[in-house]
């Protein structure tokens, strides 16, 4: 069988991580260089972080905080409400397992029973207390805060019902899901200084500004839902949006609505997934962050089974490991000698191609 014959079963965004010399025919898609750019910091080897199975599930907790004014009000309950039915439309979340908190006065018109408690104190101990009785090892839970924050180190709060809560508390309430995986979603005024005490091994974080002093309401939150929306942020065309392409499609399109606005940016994304509290605001390529971020996604491999038999089932599980061995495999180039690397990566991208061409032939 010829190389291009071999691959052709391949989805884009590994197809393009062969070598020049393979002469692929689809070599000028987006991510030509897939393979080949500069290694990225190092996830532990034995790392299992974002390590999908199909009897994981999949968990979102939406925290909306108070505002004043009926745009500010407005705005951050259209943000949550349609967050909580993107998950549900388009990446095979239920009503059980996300948990929306917001305050019940702002709230307005809650069609679907969306609203499951307040956003307070209280009703985020207790939303967190119950997804803790409930999720088991190797579970995802993204957490997604939307509204007003304040302060700077130890000081830094997030603005809810009542008295705040500092980023040290809520560190703590997550950090009770050490055998979880976790993404976390800031998208709050202010909210670097709260986001670092969030920052642990293992952990994507996602901070909608880069200091303290970034106080006025960001619009990061708009764009990176809109990321989500339809797959809008699917950079590299294998149907899934990874937290760092949606991390990049959200801060690109922020800083083309100020160009437009004719406006001095007031507010510069950050992520960290190295556990550093120290945020990349150009996550990936030679960055210390983006590795863990490009292969943690949302959707999840159980939101087909309805619809799939046990085997497609298993190879669609297959098919996500292997795209993922072989973006940890990218990051760790420098690591192997040149013909090393490449006899590895063709392992990986022969045996994916393979997997995909038979789940291709079950589904109709």
């Amino acid at each position: 069988m010829g190389r291009e014959s071999r691959y052709r079963a391949l989805p884009p965004c590994v197809f393009a991580a062969m070598p020049a010399r393979a002469r692929l025919p689809r070599a000028a898609l987006f991510l030509v260089a897939l393979a080949v750019w500069p290694a990225w910091a190092q996830l532990p080897l034995a790392s299992d972080y974002f390590l999908e199975a199909p009897e994981s599930v999949k968990y979102a907790v939406i925290v909306i905080g108070p505002s004043v004014g009926a745009d500010s009000v407005s705005r951050f309950r259209q943000w949550g409400y349609s967050l909580h039915d993107i998950l549900i439309s388009d990446y095979g979340y239920s009503a059980d397992t996300i948990t929306l908190l917001h305050d019940p006065d702002a709230a307005g018109p809650n069609p679907g029973d969306r609203l499951d408690g307040v956003s307070d104190r209280e009703g985020i101990e207790s939303a967190f207390a119950a997804l803790l009785s409930r999720v088991g090892e190797g579970d995802q839970i993204t957490v997604y805060l939307i509204g007003h924050g304040s302060g700077a180190g130890a000081e830094a709060k997030f603005n809810i019902i009542g008295p705040d809560i500092t980023g040290p508390e809520f560190g703590d309430i997550l950090d009770q899901f050490a055998r979880q995986d976790m993404i976390v979603i800031n998208t709050t005024s202010a909210s670097y200084g709260f986001s670092t005490f969030l920052s642990n091994e293992g952990r994507v974080v996602i901070s909608a500004t880069r200091s303290p002093s970034e106080r006025f309401d960001p619009v990061f939150s708009r764009y990176f839902i809109e990321a989500l929306e339809g797959r809008a942020g699917d950079l590299d065309k294998n149907n899934r949006v990874s937290m760092l392409e949606a991390f990049n499609y959200a801060k690109a399109n922020v800083e083309q609505w100020y160009e437009d606005q004719g406006r001095l940016a007031s507010e510069h994304a950050g992520l960290d997934d190295n556990g550093d509290s120290m945020f990349s605001l150009g996550p990936g390529r030679d960055d210390a962050d983006g590795s863990l971020a490009e292969i943690a996604f949302i959707d999840a491999v159980a939101a087909e089974i309805e619809n799939l038999s046990g085997e497609a089932l298993q190879l669609k599980t297959r098919m996500q490991q292997l795209e993922r061995s072989v973006f940890i495999l990218r990051g760790r180039k420098a690591e192997y000698l040149e013909q090393d690397y490449w006899l590895r990566m063709e392992e990986l991208l022969v045996e994916l191609a393979r997997v995909t061409a038979r789940f291709n032939e079950l589904i109709p």
